[in-house]
């Protein structure tokens, strides 16, 4: 007699395990701790065996009947349902080992070493964001490029065009970590180019026309606020490094008395040396006897900690430049690129060399460090003079000549 949803709901424990049968070869066992299990009883190959369908009250009695004529189907297919139950898990955890998410995370933990955590975060923050809830669970190799293009046309509708071609280079990176694992055919993602509007990419505001220079280097010097934000705020264009590498500048990377700073680029992971001008050097030995007992160059209020990232533009705001039509503390790095080269004439992969910025190098990376390194000790001078004679009124024009 078949089973009813009230029997099976009023079934109770008894000293003993004891089973309720439904129909084709489907039963309820019930242990005395009052556990209910559905239970198939089958033959193949003339052996009876058993295959669990699920555990009451998760799997009610038509789910239940439901996994048992798909069992009996698989029956009538000359398969056994206990080996084709394993053969679906296995599938099932090759599918998620595979999946989307899976591949990306591993190819993320391998570039990981390699990257700024500040890079990473952005990286990983976007799959997380824009990706995972979408193709996170896909296995790699069945997405298609309409599917990418769909999650791209998500972020450009937000507006975030640059943010959309970011995430389309992140898929492209993590598809091709798949074919190289063997866990896709090719990247799809390539036949994208060219589906997504194009980045309006905007640069950080500088200033470049010596005229408005001289004004800027006069108004730093001028700046009224700590010691240590002026004296970051005066370093700022003699140096032009990034500026999150400025404000965490550590004493111990220091030699003033070879006149060098020697660091790590967060961007690239890659050894760092910046000549010091003597302008640079007697800023920096003024500034030691005020911060040289601590770790930092510029401490926060907190001196166990950096000054804040937003100081120097706050500084800048505070002295009324607009810091995102006329200058911010990035684009003191543009204004030197432009001049040095323009104006000083300066060649160009001496200036990229010491931006930090990747350049061709046949001799190795530990070469990097102190390429160009006697053109570099003499630009840094050369910059430092320029910058104090644009101070210097009617030094434009004196300086506009200046030829290397």
């Amino acid at each position: 007699m078949a089973l009813t949803d009230v029997a099976v709901r009023n079934a109770k424990p008894r000293d003993k395990l004891y089973r309720l049968f439904d129909e084709r070869g489907m039963y309820l066992e019930v242990s005395p701790t009052g556990g209910k299990w559905w239970r198939l009883k089958y033959r193949f190959a003339g052996k009876e065996k058993r295959l669990s369908l699920g555990v009451y009250p998760d799997v009610g009695l038509k789910e239940a009947r439901n996994r048992r004529d798909a069992a009996r189907k698989h029956l009538a297919d000359g398969l056994d349902p206990s080996v084709e139950r394993k053969v679906q898990k296995a599938m099932s955890a090759e599918r998620a080992a595979n999946s989307f998410e899976a591949v990306a995370r591993e190819w993320f933990a391998r570039q990981l070493p390699g990257w700024a955590s500040s890079h990473s975060d952005k990286i990983m923050g976007r799959l997380e964001k824009d990706v995972f809830p979408w193709l996170g669970e896909r296995p790699i190799a069945e997405i298609k490029a309409p599917e990418v293009l769909a999650v791209l046309r998500r972020v450009e509708a937000r507006g975030a065009l640059d943010t959309a071609h970011r995430v389309h280079q992140n898929c492209g990176q993590v598809f091709r970590y798949a074919v190289a694992t063997g866990r896709a055919e090719r990247d799809i993602s390539s036949d994208l180019r060219g589906a997504l509007s194009p980045a309006r990419h905007t640069h950080f505001a500088s200033v470049t026309e010596p005229a408005d220079v001289a004004s800027l280097l006069r108004a730093l010097d001028g700046f009224r606020g700590t010691f240590v934000v002026q004296c970051a705020l005066r370093l700022a264009p003699l140096l032009f490094v990034r500026p999150g590498e400025l404000r965490t500048a550590e004493w111990a990377q220091f030699d003033l008395d070879q006149a060098e700073w020697r660091y790590t680029v967060s961007k690239t992971k890659t050894e760092h040396l910046v000549p010091l001008s003597t302008q640079a050097v007697a800023i920096l030995r003024d500034l030691h006897a005020l911060t040289g007992r601590g770790k930092y160059v510029f401490p926060g209020r907190d001196v166990k900690k950096p000054m804040s990232g937003a100081a120097i533009n706050a500084a800048l705001r505070r002295m009324g430049f607009d810091t995102k039509t006329e200058i911010t503390g990035h684009g003191f790095r543009a204004m030197a690129r432009t001049i040095l080269h323009e104006r000083l004439r300066f060649p160009g992969e001496v200036i990229e060399q010491q931006l930090a910025h990747k350049v061709p190098d046949p001799l190795g990376r530990a070469y990097i460090r102190t390429k160009f390194i006697d053109d570099r000790v003499a630009m840094m001078q050369k910059w430092a003079d320029y910058l104090d004679e644009l101070k210097e009124v009617g030094a434009v024009a004196k300086g506009e000549g200046t030829d290397v």
